[in-house]
């Protein structure tokens, strides 16, 4: 491929301020020999003139590029005939919400390459804001516990925690995290909320980067088991006045057959042979922080029908879950839409089925934010174009106009072809389905 290679401005959500490269990494592929146009954008972390030092040319519109480089879904509006697109396209479960602008893009003969999607061997992604999607959900989650609470007259720590966005950067949300956990180790919380039981669900990287804010605070883990024994968290046995617990798959869901023991991978092949079984875990929980990635053929994690039962109980414990995985109406049911930075949470009202905004009802408070890494815009960027820049020479010099099978791309990047001059890759046939129903 020759020409230039564009780097487009973020314009689906006002909050985003993230780069897929930043100034840094970009100098040094121009120093490879690549040639940059970075669209111009007043809200980006990084600014036009750092851009500009580091060689690139700033312009309001991307039309001698052929490759284009960004990171959220593109406006139908915006997309150009002929065009390589590298971004999170957000398609391959066929979201509806996105088919129209799948569609587009084929119908202008444009090749799409899905951050999503580009994974080893093993079908382990290579390129994510994953632990940095953790970071900030779960100082949302705190914040949003500690503005519940204070609704609920439960005077706490989680008081002083703000937003993810609110801070200039993540070592400062560390201390701020870090300082509540000092002041909880040395004056406990209150018996209404003692020992406050935080569940986080799954173990990746999302997980991971969770779990990093979590244990700066007086954490005990404890295992999923422990939630159903007695004594459950009896306060004489504990050493941390705040209990962890990381569900695993096996946790979450049993056999339709009681018989047969639990097996990952016959659980990711035939998940229609086990059903849901997290209900059995809610009522012990004060926080529910979930990082699954979830499909629709697999069973949900929390379903309306069990928030209901919950709640029509009284009295429940569970006070906010942090989805931060944010699959409206998936995984977690009661998550009925995703939220931005400007307004983060709801109440989920079970017995209406309706979301209310803030923090007060008799339901648990979700914090839905969908675009979380741009809550700490300059360090996710910064990890983000660090794994980035390796792959980019590699999509600069392909020639794209051969067909699919002739293109030469690495299988790593390869895998991640959603579409090629407008069809879809053989990997991906199953979206036209999708499409049609558009």
């Amino acid at each position: 491929m020759k020409g230039k290679i564009g780097v487009r401005r973020e314009d689906m959500y006002a909050w985003e301020r993230r780069v897929p490269l930043v100034p840094e990494d970009v100098r040094l592929l121009t120093q490879g020999g690549l040639s940059f146009l970075v669209q111009s954008s007043t809200k980006r972390a990084f600014t036009e003139d750092e851009y500009r030092a580091a060689g690139c040319t700033v312009v309001d519109q991307l039309n001698d590029c052929l490759l284009v480089i960004g990171l959220k879904e593109i406006p139908v509006g915006a997309l150009s005939r002929g065009v390589v697109y590298l971004f999170f396209s957000h398609t391959i479960k066929g979201q509806p919400a996105n088919m129209p602008m799948l569609q587009r893009l084929l119908d202008l003969g444009c090749t799409v390459i899905d951050y999503e999607r580009i994974v080893d061997e093993s079908d382990r992604r290579l390129i994510f804001f994953g632990n940095y999607a953790g970071f900030a959900g779960a100082i949302d989650t705190l914040w949003t516990l500690g503005r519940r609470l204070a609704r609920e007259g439960i005077v706490t720590p989680f008081e002083t925690i703000g937003q993810a966005s609110t801070y200039s950067s993540l070592d400062e949300a560390k201390d701020a995290v870090r300082a509540v956990g000092e002041k909880i180790a040395d004056t406990g919380l209150p018996d209404a909320v003692a020992p406050l039981v935080i569940g986080v669900a799954g173990y990746g990287n999302v997980s991971k980067g969770a779990q990093e804010i979590l244990d700066l605070l007086p954490v005990e883990e404890i295992p999923s088991a422990d939630l159903l024994s007695e004594p459950r968290g009896s306060r004489e046995l504990l050493r941390q006045p705040i209990l962890k617990v990381v569900f695993k798959e096996e946790d979450t869901v049993l056999r339709l057959d009681p018989d047969e023991p639990f097996e990952l991978q016959e659980y990711y092949d035939y998940p229609e042979r086990y059903r849901g079984a997290f209900e059995r875990y809610l009522p012990f929980l004060h926080i529910l922080i979930n990082c699954i990635y979830w499909e629709p053929r697999y069973p949900r994690l929390v379903t309306k029908d069990a928030t209901r039962r919950l709640y029509a109980a009284g009295q429940p414990r569970l006070r906010v879950i942090g989805d931060i995985s944010c699959d409206v109406e998936g995984g977690v049911e009661v998550t009925v839409k995703a939220t931005e930075p400007d307004d983060p949470v709801y109440v989920y009202l079970p017995e209406e089925d309706r979301a209310v905004s803030g923090v007060e009802g008799a339901g648990p408070v979700i914090m839905a934010v969908d675009i979380l890494p741009s809550e700490l815009p300059r360090e996710a960027s910064a990890y983000f174009s660090s794994i980035l820049k390796d792959f980019v020479p590699a999509m600069a010099s392909a020639d794209y106009s051969v067909d699919f099978d002739s293109l030469d791309l690495p299988p790593e990047l390869k895998r991640a072809v959603i579409a090629h001059k407008g069809q879809l890759a053989p990997n991906y046939r199953y979206l036209e389905k999708h499409l049609g129903s558009a």
